[in-house]
């Protein structure tokens, strides 16, 4: 057995003790995860800023102020869900009582990515905790800083036997891949999703990947412009466009796109200022490779917004391209930077038809007034969870499952979601002994005229 295998076996040892299925134990967990975030709020701020030159606002905004908030839903609500759920019983059953069990499944692996690197590291512990399960958390080597303040803030909080952290990259990754949990939560690219779930099935450990895709975005011709330009620059180029539901390219109507790239570059500039690059507040691409890679999407089409970058201090300006034709390179992958491709469309049915031969996002985006087109284009498309007239919102919400389908990911979380994603939902049926039901025995007389009778 591996040395990662001997950490999870004791925790596996750690877990039968039975201790974290108690609900006292798991809202002190959930105080003391909340608690110790505050304390270390300071270190994991300049974590940020070091790995990915996220800004104080930035950092609360979408890492630490949404952990604490979901900490506080879940604390509030936590003993009404841990409850077994009675269900109805049907009439063959008379004289039974059932219900559901909420039961952890054991030692869960969480799998986080570099872009948001501490909220999609601890909000899925937070479901974790919740749902009575001991965790090991593997985040990602890119964000380095993050990483070890992450480390360093579980080591002081919890004993390693329940929630531990382990860092490395990619061999650390397979290595815990190959241990025996119970459950794997892995976030990040759909290539090595794929690879998470092949590990996965060896062992036949259930799984939930939370992937990505190319998102789509629609303008309808009625839009506000002057609302859907600041709601689209905001949820597009916020951590410099590394954001896995961020509006990945936009289909504007033909007959307001100029008003539109209009009001798009105004909202630009009052969000990131004239010169984005030296403001000292704009998030950096998280390593030089990811750098190259956007830099040659920028060749994609035309420039009408932005376009320069620092090589030096991987930083891409919030860019904007027009004349993007269907085939580039830049709509043929998640773009994941800060590359705004704006197509145009007459008939919306074309959109919807152009949406539906990609795989399935993991989010969409459509902007009109009309609830018919809105109808449409909510009725017709198939993507993981998206906003009217808004992008990315409906990921802070905690009463609205997060998830993808097909190749943008499988399984939901956040809110009672993660609670419900971390648990075995177990069945129970408690049965009479005051009498017994003859009819299901092979030795009554005219059974099988009875039984049809009552599984009609």
């Amino acid at each position: 057995m591996s040395d990662y295998g001997v950490r999870v076996q004791r925790m596996k040892d750690y877990f039968r003790t039975h201790r974290t299925k108690a609900v006292g134990f798991r809202l002190e967990a959930l105080r003391m995860l909340g608690d110790a975030i505050r304390r270390h709020e300071r270190s994991i701020t300049e974590a940020l800023g070091a790995d990915l030159n996220k800004s104080e606002f930035e950092a609360f905004a979408s890492e630490v102020g949404i952990v604490l908030k979901e900490i506080s839903f879940v604390r509030k609500r936590l003993r009404s869900w841990a409850k077994p759920r009675k269900v109805r019983t049907p009439l063959t059953h008379i004289g039974s009582r059932s219900a559901i069990h909420s039961e952890p499944y054991g030692v869960v692996l969480i799998v986080a990515p570099w872009n948001f690197p501490f909220q999609l590291a601890i909000a899925p512990l937070v479901g974790a905790i919740a749902a009575g399960n001991c965790a090991v958390i593997k985040p990602s080597e890119l964000t380095p800083h993050t990483s070890e303040a992450i480390a360093a803030m579980i080591r002081e909080t919890f004993p390693e036997e329940y929630i531990a952290v382990v860092q490395g990259g990619a061999d650390a990754s397979q290595a815990l891949l190959d241990t025996d949990v119970d459950y794997i939560f892995f976030t990040g690219g759909t290539s090595v999703g794929k690879v998470v779930m092949e590990a996965a099935a060896r062992r036949l450990t259930p799984v939930t990947l939370e992937l990505g895709g190319k998102s789509p975005c629609i303008v309808h011709e009625d839009a506000r412009l002057d609302l859907a330009a600041k709601r689209i620059a905001w949820g597009k180029f916020m951590n410099a466009g590394q954001t896995c539901v961020a509006p990945d390219y936009v289909y504007v109507h033909q007959a307001v796109k100029e008003a539109f790239l209009l009001r798009l570059k105004e909202a630009i500039g009052q969000l990131y200022g004239a010169s984005p690059l030296t403001s000292g507040s704009y998030t950096r691409i998280v390593s030089e490779k990811h750098f190259e890679r956007l830099v040659r999407l920028l060749e994609d089409g035309r420039t009408a917004v932005g376009g320069d970058f620092d090589r030096d201090a991987l930083m891409i300006e919030p860019t904007v391209l027009t004349d993007v034709t269907p085939g580039a390179a830049v709509m043929r992958d998640e773009i994941f930077g800060p590359i705004l491709p704006i197509l145009t469309y007459t008939d919306l049915d074309d959109v919807v038809t152009a949406v539906n031969d990609r795989p399935k996002p993991l989010a969409l985006y459509v902007f009109t007034e009309s609830e018919e087109v809105q109808r449409q284009v909510l009725a017709h498309t198939s993507f993981g969870g998206g906003c009217v007239n808004d992008t990315v919102y409906h990921f802070t919400s905690p009463y609205l499952p997060f998830g993808g389908v097909g190749p943008s990911g499988m399984g939901a979380y956040h809110g009672r979601s993660s609670f419900e994603l971390f648990s075995h939902r177990k069945s129970v049926l408690r049965q009479t002994t005051r009498f017994d039901l003859p009819f299901r025995y092979p030795n009554l007389k005219n059974g099988l005229r009875v039984l049809r009778r009552f599984l009609k």
